[in-house]
């Protein structure tokens, strides 16, 4: 198995990371001592600048290592792209404002609240993610993903992360909680954007 490092402690993205990442014989192993580096500011006003801000500052801890970062998020058409590259922060009053990340339960709720009155058809929202690649505090590359799906009015499914129990994808009639790791790279803005990365870098290796 070819080692792929993530700079990320994040579960459910090491999930992800790892069920698109198994099929292609590429293992997935996050930063080596991840969790005793200071936090990477992401005060990006874009998925790509905040996942090259990450990818740039932690592959300074991991000289001549290729390091893989990536930001992402959900943005929903009838709050004019918010939450966006605050969605891990959007239960806060002023998430722009908040270092850390708010409780999913919390975020999903202030969703359920904004979007109550709209009906289905309005509910239209997509996920993405942006991979940055960088060695040597240089980023090397970027990759983009993006999944298209509907909101519901109440969760789904008990896998996933995040957003993922509201997310209904039509094309399989589920929500991205509904689905294994491996089922999620197939169909999530994460798994695009990983295989991108992937096409990439086994060509470099």
């Amino acid at each position: 198995m070819i080692p792929v490092l993530i700079a990320t402690s994040n579960p459910g993205k090491l999930r992800d990371f790892a069920g698109a990442a198994s099929p292609m014989g590429v293992a997935i192993e996050p930063l080596p001592n991840f969790e005793l580096i200071p936090s990477a500011v992401e005060d990006g006003l874009t998925f790509e600048a905040n996942a090259r801000k990450k990818a740039e500052y932690y592959s300074k801890y991991a000289s001549g290592e290729i390091i893989l970062a990536d930001d992402s998020g959900l943005e929903v058409d009838a709050l004019g792209g918010a939450p966006g590259v605050h969605s891990a922060r959007y239960a806060a009053d002023q998430p722009h404002l908040v270092g850390n990340n708010t409780d999913d339960l919390a975020n999903n709720a202030r969703l359920i609240r904004e979007l109550r009155k709209l009906p289905p058809e309005q509910r239209t929202a997509r996920f993405v993610c942006v991979i940055a690649v960088a060695r040597d505090g240089k980023t090397l590359n970027v990759f983009h993903g993006q999944a298209e799906g509907l909101l519901l009015d109440s969760p789904r499914g008990s896998g996933g992360f995040g957003y993922d129990p509201l997310f209904y994808f039509p094309s399989i009639q589920k929500t991205f909680a509904e689905l294994t790791p491996e089922e999620k790279a197939q169909y999530s803005h994460r798994g695009a954007a990983f295989h991108l990365f992937l096409n990439w870098y086994l060509t470099k290796n």
